[in-house]
């Protein structure tokens, strides 16, 4: 055991040193993805000791690696890792269990049963919903509109299952005009296509009356509405008080795509934004992105817990099942990583104030960073409600190229260009648990610096 030992010792100092330079190190990576594989080499001829693969591995990877755990990042919606979460999945790889069947993996499925518990009381949502933990977001999507699919084809006595999609009713799928592009994606490779885009606000709400008015002029096809939990821009919320009603009495199915503002229903400050919420059929969110789990861990939820086992589930004589069901019922892969844990390890570390706690820094954050930029000259701060979310314009779309370029360049943090309403916008995303005050009022400095 000892060349495990070696490479467990070497991969441990090399995770220590690479955790401990984040606070310092500039943000965006110092060597392109070629220069990273010349660095690794070429294919050996023969065996080389495991420690010294693994201190090959860090040497060149190294200079690639972004500085995403880091509270200087603000990018894409990627969360940091809390460090239960972080040292649970470290463990996970360990034990190495594939967690599908209950009576094979009692421990990691005992770890997730536990985990779907404490996040349906977290989020308030009804506690007989089934939960499966796929690969991420757009998975934890794929899951829930898959359900949702099938059971409106089922109502309309279509099976799906037996008879596939040829020659079937077709389903109508509604979305906001801002949903998230992963939704479309989710749409093709489910075979349904594109779907109907429905009028939103200035800030990407659905808007209740264009969503009536599309449902009242349909066709009698099942229909399905996709709902959002915080736009990728503006971070709002879509009215699910009156949206939900209106979908629900037209007989559709209704799923809300929370990526990162699920977690909003989870504080009492912020819980307002999820405001009815509940009476939905199917969530998705992503742990990794606002509970800050490692990669990858999306969360799919539907009210129910039959549908999801059907839509999801397989049977095999080998395959020893419980009655209670199975990880595998609820999620589309077979054999899967034990992703429950790191979701139980956050959980238990952060509690109930924690989680809270987390969620609403965010948003302080981003509150920090709304103000700061509202003061530097010339620009426009484009959101009328801060959630986690900001963005900005410097006045032309060139100068606000240049910022985001300029930014990349100082190191100091990392800041995306994006394009909203036909503007070029600089986006601020709030996600990372390690981001202190001291780390916003250095990247505030960054950008004035970028500006002027």
């Amino acid at each position: 055991m000892s060349e495990l030992h070696d490479a467990l010792d070497t991969a441990h100092r090399l995770a220590v040193e690479w955790l401990d330079s984040l606070p310092e190190r500039d943000v965006p990576p110092q060597a392109s993805a070629s220069e990273v594989m010349a660095a690794l080499g070429e294919l050996p001829d023969g065996p080389r000791p495991a420690s010294e693969v693994v201190q090959l591995l860090g040497t060149a990877a190294g200079p690639g690696l972004t500085a995403i755990p880091g509270g200087r990042w603000y990018g894409m919606v990627m969360g940091g890792t809390v460090p239960a979460a972080l040292a649970a999945d470290w463990l996970v790889s360990a034990w190495d269990q594939n967690s599908a069947l209950r009576a094979v993996t009692p421990a990691t499925v005992a770890l997730e049963d536990l985990a779907d518990r404490w996040l349906l009381d977290l989020l308030g949502l009804p506690p007989q919903c089934g939960v499966g933990m796929p690969t991420g977001g757009t998975m934890a999507n794929f899951t829930c509109l898959v359900t949702a699919r099938d059971a409106v084809l089922r109502a309309a006595g279509w099976d799906v299952r037996e008879r596939g999609l040829t020659d079937s009713p077709g389903v109508r799928v509604l979305v906001g005009a801002e949903r998230h592009d992963s939704v479309d994606k989710v749409l093709r490779l489910m075979g349904l296509g594109a779907p109907e885009a429905v009028a939103a606000d200035e800030q990407g709400r659905i808007r209740v009356d264009a969503l009536a008015d599309a449902l009242a002029h349909g066709t009698g096809t099942p229909t399905v509405v996709v709902l959002q939990a915080g736009n990728v821009h503006s971070g709002c919320f879509d009215d699910f008080a009156a949206a939900i009603p209106v979908a629900h009495a037209a007989g559709a199915w209704v799923h809300i795509d929370g990526a990162f503002g699920l977690f909003a229903a989870a504080s009492p400050r912020l819980r307002h934004l999820t405001a009815g919420y509940e009476a939905a059929d199917s969530w998705a969110t992503d742990a990794h992105k606002t509970l800050n789990v490692p990669y990858d861990c999306g969360i799919a939820i539907v009210r129910d817990v039959a549908a999801l086992r059907g839509s999801m589930g397989m049977h095999g004589d080998y395959l020893i099942q419980d009655e209670a069901g199975e990880p595998f019922d609820r999620v589309p892969e077979m054999s899967r990583r034990a992703r429950g844990t790191t979701v139980w390890a956050a959980l238990a570390s952060l509690g109930r104030s924690g989680v809270a706690e987390l969620v609403e820094r965010f948003c302080r954050h981003a509150g920090m960073f709304a103000g700061g930029l509202a003061r530097i000259p010339g620009v426009e701060v484009l959101n009328d409600v801060v959630f986690t979310q900001v963005c900005a314009s410097f006045g032309s779309d060139e100068r606000t190229r240049q910022v985001v370029e300029r930014m990349l360049a100082d190191g100091t943090a990392w800041t995306t260009g994006s394009r909203w309403h036909d503007r070029a916008v600089l986006r601020v995303a709030l996600c990372n648990w390690s981001t202190t005050d001291a780390d916003v009022r250095a990247t505030l400095e960054a950008l004035q610096r970028a500006a002027a």
